[in-house]
């Protein structure tokens, strides 16, 4: 158990350590790359991303299936089963890339007609869905081994190498957008830095773990040991179909409901709203694979307690995130790119909803993944057909709003309502009553902690035409106000953040 604590522990650090590093260059390079590369150029790599986004969907969720074959082996010290498992990923990614690596250039054949309204070049549009596609592709053909360091809770590693990276690539891109103003440049910077890290973390896999022998071409041979494979890989395929269209085909949503343009307004209060949540994912989803590791004891009890301390960690956090969000954002967004870029406020408030239903979903899931629970496929397939038909039946004619409130309805009924059940009837053998009662008591103390923390920031209005420095200030002043109302109603009123804040006043005192 301390050893799963330490890695974690080490793993939220240097996550911290390099969002911090990358929150400056994300938010300072966004409005270097609207002024200096335009509207339509951002708009066109986010909706290249969500093409080749589609095309992934070919993975079939095979990495989450081989993270869960490898606890046990990881768990025991079996190193000759842990290299079997990873040849056998290792065989069906190389399948795999070469399909999205055929689909790909035929997709590509369409894009004449797919971007006939812009007025970016096709030279452009090619070499930058190149250039993507082939940095997606060095994943699939040789850094398919990152999972081992993923599941022997050693992600900090990949952090480290794939984030420093990121940070000069990032650096680079503002110097030669800034300097040049060339499309072309900055798409090369982007293949040529995914190469450099490819290189680096494979070095770094064969130095940790000498002994790893994978041979992709015993794979397929390997794979009949392991038939439960692509049974888990089915099931879970089907999930991240709807995943996908729930958080990674927005930008392309909003091309067909709206234009290349919307889709970088769009994306300023995505990009935003992620960078802020990735900040406590970095460090609440650091225990990951401890999950999976404390699952494989098989103590029930433990189990359902770390699940507890757990949950309160997510609302407290989500409460922070969401109060933030809405209060925060628009005068955000006036300052740091005009006041022209801000959105209708209704439009922030599903975001603040959304955003709420992002970070507090982990929890079950993780536990879900840990006991290997993917058989309700009949629950993706619903939360699939009610996010994009309502996605479409109001996005249409209304717009942006549909695709938000498609994410919202089907995210609410399936996440929030049906799998906290499916955990605690399937993985805890027990009544879901205690996972509401404990719930809604946490939904209680964010509400009463909201209300109150906006009444007194009323107290302490922004001028009308403030600036960076203003906004700064005003922020500290809210967020102190909101933490200060709910860290002591949430420590007294629910029992697992009493029991995390005790765990962690251990660790530190070790």
């Amino acid at each position: 158990m301390a050893d799963r604590l330490h890695k974690s522990l080490l793993n939220a650090r240097i996550n911290l350590l390099f969002y911090f590093l990358g929150l400056f260059f994300a938010f300072y390079s966004r409005r270097i790359f609207l002024q200096c590369l335009g509207e339509e150029f951002i708009g066109l790599t986010g909706t290249l991303t969500n093409i080749l986004n589609y095309l992934n969907l070919a993975e079939f969720g095979m990495s989450s299936a081989i993270s869960y074959f490898l606890y046990k082996p990881l768990e025991q010290g079996n190193r000759e089963e842990v290299s079997k498992v990873l040849s056998v990923f290792g065989y069906l990614y190389r399948l795999v890339g070469t399909f999205i690596l055929v689909a790909g250039l035929l997709v590509s054949l369409f894009f004449p007609l797919i971007f006939s309204n812009t007025e970016l070049s096709l030279g452009i549009v090619y070499f930058a869905f190149t250039s993507i596609l082939g940095s997606q592709l060095i994943g699939y053909f040789i850094n398919y081994r990152e999972i081992l360091l993923v599941a022997d809770q050693k992600q900090y590693l990949v952090s480290v190498y794939y984030q420093s990276a990121g940070l000069v690539k990032v650096a680079l891109q503002i110097f030669l957008a800034y300097t040049y103003r060339n499309l072309y440049l900055w798409v090369a910077i982007e293949m040529v830095f995914a190469v450099i890290a490819c290189v680096v973390l494979n070095w770094k896999i064969n130095k940790e773990y000498p002994w790893l022998k994978t041979d992709k071409s015993r794979g397929r041979e390997y794979l009949r040991e392991y038939p439960d494979i692509l049974k888990k890989t089915g099931q879970i395929f089907i999930h991240h179909i709807k995943y996908f269209l729930l958080t990674k085909s927005d930008e392309l949503f909003v091309f067909i409901i709206a234009s290349l343009k919307y889709v970088a307004y769009y994306g300023n209060y995505t990009m935003l709203i992620t960078k802020v949540t990735l900040l406590f994912n970095m460090v609440l989803n650091s225990v990951n694979a401890g999950v999976g590791n404390l699952v494989a004891e098989g103590n029930r009890d433990k189990e359902v307690s770390v699940f507890w301390e757990l949950m309160a960690l997510r609302q407290f956090v989500a409460g922070i995130i969401c109060f933030g969000v809405y209060h925060l954002t628009e005068p955000f967004i006036s300052v740091w790119l005009g006041s022209e870029f801000v959105l209708p406020h209704y439009l922030l408030l599903l975001f603040v909803i959304y955003a709420f239903m992002t970070v507090t979903r982990p929890v079950v899931e993780i536990f879900l993944h840990a006991h290997g629970l993917y058989d309700d496929v009949w629950s993706a397939w619903t939360e699939l057909i009610l996010n994009v038909g309502i996605t479409f039946g109001i996005g249409i004619p209304f717009g942006i709003i549909g695709i938000l409130l498609g994410k919202i309805v089907s995210v609410g009924l399936i996440i929030m309502l049906w799998k906290p059940y499916y955990l605690y009837h399937r993985g805890f053998n027990t009544s879901v009553t205690g996972y509401w009662t404990g719930t809604l008591r946490h939904y209680a103390v964010i509400a009463a902690s909201a209300v109150a923390a906006t009444w007194f920031s009323s107290l302490l209005p922004l001028p009308e035409d403030t600036n960076f420095l203003w906004w700064t200030l005003h922020a500290a002043a809210v967020m102190t106000i909101y933490v200060a109302l709910a860290a002591p109603l949430t420590y007294l009123l629910t029992p697992g953040a009493r029991a995390c804040t005790h765990r962690l006043l251990h660790i530190r005192h070790r």
